[in-house]
């Protein structure tokens, strides 16, 4: 399997960095092919600029966002790694998806029924969030980051979305919490595609 990691956090000693580590050596010791996006790392422009609304009008991209959607097509799963802020994705994550998932290639409108284009690929969506998991239960902002991303970006574009991570707590987390979740990621990516392969 072919995976393409998109990563957005910019500091080297986060716990999105040791999520982003932890996958990557995981996918290696299975022997999958791995690349890595690091937003940050390329300087990705997250700004959607008319130049950039003109130009898919017209059904062409920027030669940096056709880049960053020839890895996506060469993929067979993405892996979105990035940390909640402000209830929602950090700006680079958000400029990507408003500048590479562009008009007739993420998505289209067929007679005015929307049509996703990414289908057959898969999605894993790795966050880490400073409240506990119970207090997003408690105001339904669980709920609202599964419509407002898995819903209305993943699933809208055709990803099949095969876990969504939520590491809570993430700026007080302890050694055990740390190491149950880089077991819960290296169960993901190494073990359960291996049984599947097997099997």
């Amino acid at each position: 399997m072919k995976n393409l990691i998109i990563y957005a956090h910019p500091n080297s000693g986060s716990l999105n960095h040791f999520f982003k580590q932890t996958i990557v050596e995981s996918l290696e010791e299975s022997g999958e092919e791995t690349e890595v996006r690091d937003l940050y790392e390329i300087s990705f422009n997250p700004v959607f600029s008319l130049n950039d609304m003109n130009a898919q009008r017209m059904g062409k991209v920027a030669p940096e966002i056709q880049t960053e959607q020839d890895f996506i097509t060469w993929a067979d799963r993405i892996i979105f790694v990035y940390p909640i802020w402000w209830t929602g994705m950090p700006a680079v994550m958000k400029g990507y998806i408003d500048r590479v998932f562009s008009y007739g290639f993420a998505y289209r409108y067929d007679n005015g029924v929307q049509k996703g284009l990414l289908t057959g690929k898969r999605a894993v969506i790795v966050n880490s969030h400073g409240k506990s998991n119970a207090e997003y239960e408690a105001s339904g902002m669980d709920k609202a980051l599964a419509l407002t991303s898995d819903t209305g970006i993943f699933n809208y574009c055709g990803f099949e979305i095969q876990k969504h991570f939520y590491f809570d707590k993430a700026d007080r987390a302890s050694d055990e919490s740390i190491e149950n979740w880089k077991n819960q990621l290296k169960n993901t990516f190494a073990f359960k595609d291996k049984v599947s392969v097997q099997g």
